[in-house]
């Protein structure tokens, strides 16, 4: 991870492209944001940039590879383990079965999508001081 790394969204939904990008621009980060709409064109944008991201945010939702099949793939990949990562669900696809799966492939955060664009805004600025804070394997000390 690193602290000026893009954020990486992986959400299929354009209303919700569009909106987490204005949260994101109001916060005033100095990241980048990177959009994918499924799990496989993300997971090859990861195997093959040599930037080290900030922070993934995933709906699980998506056509092609779903966000629970993108979060085994990188688990499965020493290279990507490495890279220590958070990964973080924000979707809609909420109950106790999926939650659990999600815990149980070592996701870093689950949050359910604010249904306005307050509750979004105070998510993700959640998310992101919380992330900027913290130590993790790749922190510059």
């Amino acid at each position: 991870m690193s602290l000026r790394g893009p954020i990486i969204s992986i959400e299929d939904d354009e209303d919700d492209q569009y909106l987490i990008g204005q949260v994101i621009q109001q916060l005033n980060l100095p990241n980048s944001l990177r959009f994918f709409s499924n799990g496989q064109t993300a997971l090859h944008y990861l195997r093959t940039t040599a930037e080290q991201p900030f922070l993934i945010l995933c709906d699980i939702n998506m056509p092609i590879m779903n966000g629970l099949e993108l979060r085994r793939e990188i688990n499965e990949s020493e290279y990507l383990r490495t890279k220590s990562i958070p990964f973080v669900y924000l979707t809609t696809a909420a109950n106790s079965q999926l939650i659990k799966e999600a815990y149980d492939s070592m996701v870093q955060g689950f949050y359910k999508k604010a249904i306005d664009y307050s509750g979004l805004n105070q998510q993700l600025k959640l998310i992101v001081e919380y992330w900027q804070s913290c130590l993790h394997p790749n922190s510059q000390l």
